[in-house]
């Protein structure tokens, strides 16, 4: 019988943010799949969640930590967790963390327009999203690359590769200065993870460590019927990814099924950036 390509049942795979409303859905369809998942999130309640959802049906195969990624000695310091109770590092890692920026109405000034915008935010999600995927990516990188195998896989969107369309966001009755825009942190860790994708897979391609990167469209997550209306009119398919069809998506970037992929951009997007 040939091997199934598909198979992660020898992986110990690294996700970052994997307490969040995507990462959850990953790290169940990881362990379906074989994997040893290791999880951060800087959410110490949604990780208790997550590991009592999963510890009894896969026993020994979940390890949760509470990270700060945008520290350097904490990602260090679970390293070496790891490593003293599975006796190896991982050898797949997905860049999944980031702030997912919410819209304040709790102000007359607009904190998400780029007039209002904050270098304290700007800092903040800066060293989340991009930061923190350099040094997760520099310090189990390293590893992969003494042992000759590893797999990177980070996390962008389909806003990493076209700009964002402010129209989605406009609300009737107000002015210019008053919408909600997306902001431009997202735009611009986005584009940069793919940068930093193309910047790895040629660092340690002759290392055997591959990286690319995934560039998902939106997921609906009960939207409002305007903001519906408005997308689905940008979608070729005329609909939002539901949450468990990126799922697939990731067993074969981490498996040996995308073993000649290297420095790719991933778009999954429903057709939004063909047009």
């Amino acid at each position: 019988m040939k091997k199934n390509i598909f198979c992660l049942d020898s992986d110990v795979i690294l996700l970052t943010g994997g307490a969040g409303l995507l990462g959850s859905q990953y790290t169940e369809v990881l362990l379906e799949s074989g994997a040893t998942v290791v999880v951060f999130d800087i959410n110490a309640e949604s990780l208790n969640t997550l590991e009592n959802r999963f510890s009894n049906m896969y026993k020994n195969k979940i390890f949760t930590y509470k990270v700060d990624i945008t520290k350097e000695s904490d990602i260090l310091n679970a390293k070496d967790e790891i490593f003293n109770k599975i006796n190896k590092y991982p050898n797949v890692l997905i860049n999944n963390a980031a702030i997912d920026p919410k819209f304040d109405n709790s102000s007359n000034i607009n904190k998400s327009r780029l007039e209002n915008f904050s270098i304290d935010q700007w800092n903040l999600e800066i060293s989340v999203g991009l930061t923190g995927a350099m040094l997760c990516s520099k310090i189990f990188g390293i590893e992969m690359a003494k042992n000759n195998k590893g797999v990177i896989i980070n996390v962008s969107s389909d806003l990493g590769v076209i700009a964002p369309d402010q129209r989605l966001y406009k609300k009737e009755n107000l002015s210019d200065f008053e919408q909600d825009v997306k902001p431009v942190t997202y735009s611009v860790i986005k584009h940069g993870i793919i940068g930093l994708t193309k910047y790895i897979a040629s660092y340690w391609a002759d290392k055997g460590v591959r990286c690319n990167a995934f560039a998902p469209g939106g997921v609906f997550n009960n939207h409002s019927k305007d903001f519906l209306d408005k997308i689905e009119e940008l979608i070729p398919m005329k609909r939002m990814a539901n949450i468990d069809e990126y799922n697939a998506t990731i067993i074969y970037l981490c498996s040996e099924a995308s073993s000649y992929m290297n420095g790719a951009i991933l778009n999954m997007d429903g057709g939004r950036t063909i047009i």
